[in-house]
């Protein structure tokens, strides 16, 4: 006797066996297969909306949370969208909920897809692209991120510009006080995961955030580089290598994105040291 296999499975298999394919050959592809159930399917069932402890996060790093308040639309979704902090998958937003992310203090590119069976996009190509926006986070403070594709918010957040990708749209930042009215982010409850609707929320992404800070950093001093080196030879102060020594030759003078590479590797180094050394005597602490 044969088992039959689930429609739903059979479409999820070779789709997922693709996305391993293109990640393999150096694409870029957006997808929450296997997490982007959404409530018709899986209500969100944890406990009510609560703010976390404030000895739970460290003042030093910023607080992002995310709500979706109730619709009939939303209840009735089949496939919830994704959220993506710097390019990163951390969860699919369901109806009527809210979690929140502990993040470093800088610019943080915040990105929401909507998936197809769990794709959603790849390299620069998205099926159906939410919202993408930069949100400059400052440390100690705390941002509610509104998300709704029935109604907007009834005001605007008074610190952004009106043509801000966050004072307009489906996700929004709203102020505290309007995130604690009746039937806002008060009324949601908690985005928990589970093995139907897994995620890698509420928890701390602030070592994720520093680490890409640091490429992010180094790939534009190694530009800088090169454009200052172009300029020296431009104006003379760069001697070429000898045709039977082809490992001399360079600036005649010290580079400037040099001394800033060393400075950022060193600071590199010593948040690492940091890390290690908070590690080894126990410290921090952890959702899961």
């Amino acid at each position: 006797m044969k088992t039959r296999v689930p429609p739903v499975l059979s479409v999820l298999r070779p789709l997922a066996v693709l996305s391993v394919l293109l990640v393999m050959s150096g694409c870029t592809v957006y997808q929450s297969v296997g997490k982007s159930v959404g409530s018709f399917l899986h209500p969100v069932s944890g406990p009510d909306f609560v703010h976390i402890d404030n000895d739970s996060w460290d003042r030093r790093n910023a607080l992002l949370y995310f709500y979706r308040t109730d619709s009939q639309w939303a209840a009735d979704e089949i496939e919830a969208p994704s959220v993506y902090i710097d390019d990163k998958h951390y969860f699919n937003i369901r109806n009527d909920s809210y979690t929140w992310l502990e993040v470093s203090p800088g610019e943080r590119r915040i990105t929401m897809r909507r998936p197809l069976l769990g794709l959603e996009g790849l390299n620069s190509f998205s099926l159906s692209l939410i919202a993408d926006a930069t949100l400059k986070v400052e440390p100690g403070r705390i941002y509610y991120l509104r998300y709704n594709e029935l109604s907007e918010p009834a005001q605007r957040h008074p610190d952004l510009d009106p043509d801000d990708p966050l004072a307009q749209g489906d996700l929004q930042l709203v102020t505290r006080d309007y995130a604690m009215q009746a039937e806002e982010i008060v009324s949601t409850r908690f985005l928990n995961s589970d093995l139907l609707a897994p995620n890698h929320a509420a928890t701390s992404i602030v070592e994720v955030n520093e680490d890409l800070d640091y490429e992010r950093r180094l790939v534009m001093l190694e530009e800088e580089r090169e454009l200052e080196v172009e300029r020296l030879k431009e104006e003379g102060r760069y001697e070429s290598a000898s045709w039977f020594w082809p490992f001399g030759g360079g600036p005649t003078v010290p580079l400037e994105a040099d001394r800033k590479i060393d400075r950022l590797e060193r600071e590199y180094a010593e948040l690492k040291r940091k890390r290690r050394e908070a590690a080894e005597s126990g410290g921090g602490w952890w959702i899961f």
